[in-house]
């Protein structure tokens, strides 16, 4: 084995014991008092421990305890920045309060794995030159901007989910009030109903229905839900829901006709798909079912015009 190799390994080692050496101070035992503060903010920890399940334990509560610390380095002190990161982990379906934090805390971790593999692939093909210390700094970058993309595929997903689900939860928030139910009532039961075929729009309705029973306004549980998806359909059905509130008009009326346009967009861009399929089609023609189709149409011709030529 080579000595430079030896060396990486080495380095390698040493870097994570460090690493795994500084998780371990922020993994020690904390007073029963905080652990019951704890408990009171968190009633799924409450429940985790009335079961003998211990969530601070293990390499995820080491992280979860090391994640203030972390992300102290890349948190932002204007309270804007905060917010757009808080909305856009909230579009992505993380709305709980320290996901901020935690996820800032994974972009330092992420830089850190992506400069040693950085580092160890460099060194290892390049050796020790200047060509080497770029594999370092590609694989931060890399490391760094890793989970901003999983983020936004995250997000773009979830919007796309919810933006097909809400026609179907409308229908059903409308039979619902139609019914008799007020619009609380139908949100929760609505959220209840369709929980399997449509858990992004029913998580979302649940939320805004607990900030309901909670006693918040239900202007700003409405403005909140339509910030917290990101999507249009969503804020302009919360723009109306609040101006029916408001103004006293029918919220039955205003959810079918939001149900209706809502059905019609969506059918406009299938429509709009299925008239961009073939353009889309035409490369995968030309690439691979065209040439077939020369070599068996032409191919006997170019044969027999060979044999011709050769036997002349």
């Amino acid at each position: 084995m080579k000595p430079e190799l030896i060396i990486l390994i080495a380095a390698f080692g040493a870097i994570t014991a460090g690493v795994w050496a500084v998780l371990s101070m922020f993994s020690g035992g904390k007073s029963r008092a905080s652990e019951r503060l704890e408990e009171m903010r968190n009633p799924n920890r409450r429940r985790g421990l009335a079961g003998g399940g211990d969530s601070g334990t293990g390499m995820k509560g080491m992280i979860e305890k090391a994640a203030p610390t972390l992300s102290k380095a890349l948190q932002s002190k204007d309270e804007g920045e905060q917010s757009v990161l808080k909305i856009r982990l909230g579009n992505a379906g993380f709305s709980n309060p320290n996901s901020p934090r935690n996820f800032l805390a994974l972009k330092i971790i992420s830089l850190i794995v992506g400069l040693l593999f950085g580092a160890i692939y460099g060194f290892a093909n390049m050796g020790v030159s200047n060509n080497s210390w770029m594999g370092f700094v590609i694989g931060g970058g890399i490391g760094f901007y890793l989970p901003e993309g999983i983020l936004a595929l995250l997000k773009m997903s979830r919007q796309q989910k919810s933006f097909l689900q809400l026609p179907d939860a409308l229908d059903l928030l409308v039979v619902c009030v139609e019914a008799g139910l007020g619009l609380d009532a139908g949100l929760r039961r609505v959220s209840e109903e369709l929980m399997e075929g449509a858990p992004e729009v029913c998580q979302e309705l649940a939320t805004a229905n607990m900030q309901l029973q909670m006693g918040r306004p239900r202007r700003e549980v409405l403005r909140d839900l339509g910030i917290r998806t990101g999507v249009d359909d969503v804020r302009a059905l919360t723009a109306i829901l609040i101006q029916a509130d408001r103004f006293g008009s029918s919220i039955a009326q205003a959810l079918r006709v939001q149900s209706e346009s809502m059905r019609t967009k969506r059918r406009q861009m299938a429509e709009e798909k299925a008239q961009g399929a073939a353009v889309k089609m035409i490369f995968p023609l030309v690439l691979f079912i065209f040439p077939g189709i020369f070599v068996i149409l032409v191919g006997p011709a170019g044969i027999q015009l060979m044999d011709n030529f050769v036997n002349k």
